[in-house]
């Protein structure tokens, strides 16, 4: 790790649930500890995995298996309590950490907490937490399956919470959390999954329709304003993970990458527009108002109106430095 940290990957994410992924407390306290001795900062994915694994071993003996039942499996409860646990090792250990794709209210004032005790935690959240909930995974045959992820959308409530977080401050990056997988017998479709929802794959797609869902329903309903919307998806990002003044700003010696916004567009999302390798969208058919038209990458045109028009490649490595926490 501090190899790693030396030659520009200055931020690490670590589990603390998946089988194959999860550490265990010493394990999370020995990472943390590395981290601030050489100036990474860590990202914690905050579940209890024991459990997690007690309520699903108890639902799948109950025949509890559709997909609605991940949500019921990975209770806002289970959120907190690592929420919590990480922000203490954090405390113990005396460096910055980034809880991220925080869903729900409990675990946002946890964070909110620390916070105002003066502890450098951050946080994080994403579309999915802002616009859909826990009924998307209840839908007729193996649509739920789509809507499959960890931390699992919640209800209305804890959406009007991550909502408080962004414009409050208590979150100062948002993110898509997109990890996708097709909707076929290869994906959210396999054999097992439709027998148990503790077998579907677990993510969504998110990357292309994050800036539009966050526009059309914070700056365009008036919940945060521009200038939030660009710190909340860029100048935030940059100065958090190590690439701040060269990304995140319009400024003489920055890399001139600017986004051209059509504030008054109206698009309805479906995933023809999108340009990525899955083949569902889980905000199909969600109108927002607000859409990109062009994508300028170190002052050369890459995107316009949808279509790629730079050449195979142009972009380049960027080494991060260490974020100034």
């Amino acid at each position: 790790l501090p190899a790693l940290i030396a030659d520009g990957y200055t931020s690490l994410k670590i589990f603390m649930t998946y089988d194959d992924l999860k550490l265990n407390d010493r394990e999370i306290l020995d990472v943390l500890a590395v981290a601030n001795a050489n100036g990474g900062l860590v990202m914690v994915h905050a579940e209890g995995h024991d459990a997690i694994k007690f309520l699903s071993e108890k639902l799948e003996r109950e025949g509890k298996n559709s997909p609605y039942y991940h949500s019921v499996s990975r209770p806002v409860t289970v959120e907190r309590e690592a929420t919590h646990r990480a922000i203490s090792f954090a405390e113990i250990v005396e460096t910055p950490i980034m809880i991220v794709h925080v869903s729900n209210g409990q675990s946002m004032e946890e964070i909110r907490r620390a916070q105002q005790r003066g502890l450098k935690i951050f946080g994080e959240t994403c579309p999915q937490y802002l616009v859909l909930t826990a009924d998307d995974l209840d839908r007729s045959g193996s649509e739920g399956n789509k809507f499959v992820c960890s931390p699992p959308p919640r209800d209305t409530e804890s959406q009007l919470a991550c909502w408080q977080g962004l414009e409050q401050g208590v979150f100062d990056v948002f993110s898509s959390d997109h990890c996708p997988f097709r909707y076929d017998d290869q994906g959210k479709l396999i054999a097992k999954g439709l027998k148990n929802f503790r077998h579907v794959p677990n993510g969504i797609p998110g990357i292309a329709t994050r800036m539009p869902i966050l526009f059309s329903e914070g700056v365009v309903k008036g919940r945060i304003d521009l200038n939030r919307f660009v710190a909340l998806t860029s100048t935030n990002h940059a100065k958090r993970y190590g690439l701040y003044p060269r990304k995140g700003t319009i400024a003489v010696g920055a890399d001139a990458d600017i986004v051209l916004w059509d504030a008054k567009r109206e698009v309805t999302i479906t995933h023809s527009l999108l340009q990525d390798g899955c083949d569902y969208t889980p905000y199909e058919g969600m109108s927002v108002t607000g859409w990109p038209v062009r994508t300028i990458l170190r002052g050369q045109t890459v995107v316009r109106d949808g279509e790629i028009v730079a050449p195979v490649g142009v972009g380049s490595e960027v080494t991060r430095a260490l974020a100034a926490a």
